[in-house]
């Protein structure tokens, strides 16, 4: 089964430092029919404006994955970890028994534009950790290229729960196949582009798909497109 979630239907926020879209409940949004597609808990689109951020806060028992989509992210945490992420580069927090950070844009004339991702993972009470990991943009091209598995791999950060999460750069009219094992779900999210699903439905920029019972789909680029697919249990 496929149902598609147009952009328009996210829950959004202005708080004028920041604009976020939520495809999930979070914060004052929230919906009980939507809390969760299988570990995947919250699907974050947040602008941040410059020198501005999220202050020190805490998390626990979550696995958080921040994709950089423009701009720039310097996050600082309780392990004493200080870094910047920009495109390219994908950071992994195990918040685990608890742990506090920050995110902030650090430039003076940039908007941060930047996915967070939540995964609940698969034991509690893991010893926090963090972990950010380059890859090649270039393997993008007609590709699934995944930079977050539970499987140790170069070019790829670690994440305690059975997923992957891909990245493509889809050329126009290409199409890419992808296959799971039975019994899995996917979720797709458009983050610029267009594009035919099964050759039937279409999505267009930040669209998304949540999928189920169907372990091959087809995702033809309508217009160049940019995707992320996360293949869940």
């Amino acid at each position: 089964m496929i149902t598609i979630y147009p952009a328009e239907n996210r829950a959004s926020a202005n708080h004028g430092w920041l604009r976020t879209w939520h495809s999930f409940s979070f914060a004052d949004y929230y919906d009980p029919n939507n809390t969760q597609f299988g570990p995947l808990v919250v699907f974050n689109d947040d602008l941040i404006n410059p020198e501005t951020g999220f202050g020190m806060h805490p998390h626990r028992d979550m696995e958080i994955v921040s994709v950089v989509l423009n701009g720039q992210l310097q996050h600082k945490d309780s392990m004493g970890n200080t870094s910047v992420i920009k495109k390219g580069e994908i950071q992994r927090m195990t918040a685990g028994t608890g742990v506090r950070h920050s995110e902030w844009n650090p430039t003076s004339d940039e908007v941060t534009n930047l996915l967070q991702i939540w995964f609940l993972p698969n034991q509690q009470g893991l010893t926090p950790s963090y972990e950010q990991v380059a890859y090649d943009l270039k393997k993008m091209g007609n590709n699934w290229l995944p930079i977050v598995s539970q499987d140790e791999k170069p070019e790829m950060a670690t994440i305690h729960q059975d997923l992957t999460l891909y990245l493509s750069e889809i050329e126009e009219g290409k199409t890419m196949n992808f296959t799971q094992k039975e019994g899995r779900r996917i979720y797709l999210f458009v983050m610029e582009g267009e594009v035919q699903l099964n050759g039937e439905q279409v999505l267009k920029r930040r669209d998304a798909a949540r999928i189920t019972d169907l372990h091959e789909i087809q995702v033809k680029a309508e217009k160049e497109a940019f995707v992320m697919l996360i293949d869940l249990p």
